[in-house]
């Protein structure tokens, strides 16, 4: 139920993107206290994109989960930013994440919902 959708100006390769949604689901599925097998990941390089009148590199995450507290909203920003500071060099004044918390009875999966 954990999903993170990473959207940036950079160009990400294949072996790239591989490893980074790697760290990406580990650390939601850490972060979230949910098993791995239910962590969805997306990453889209390569977009047309501008924050604050540049187009610098940059980023913008869309992280949502069931049961997400603000404490953990709170540390998962720490975490991406340095996440994706080592992975992409990109600076975390450069990143934008929204988070969501979502009603067990909204998130679907299996052919039902997890309420």
């Amino acid at each position: 139920m954990p999903f993170m959708k990473l959207r940036t100006n950079l160009v990400i390769d294949s072996a790239k993107a591989s490893s980074l949604m790697s760290e990406m689901s580990k650390l939601l599925a850490n972060e979230t206290a949910k098993p791995e097998r239910y962590v969805m990941i997306d990453v889209k390089g390569d977009r047309n994109m501008m924050f604050g009148g540049s187009s610098e590199p940059l980023a913008y995450i869309e992280c949502k989960s069931i049961g997400l507290s603000t404490a953990q909203a709170k540390s998962l920003s720490k975490s991406i930013s340095e996440l994706l500071g080592a992975q992409l060099q990109l600076g975390a004044e450069r990143i934008y994440i929204e988070f969501s918390n979502c009603p067990a009875e909204y998130w679907g999966w299996n052919g039902s919902t997890f309420a």
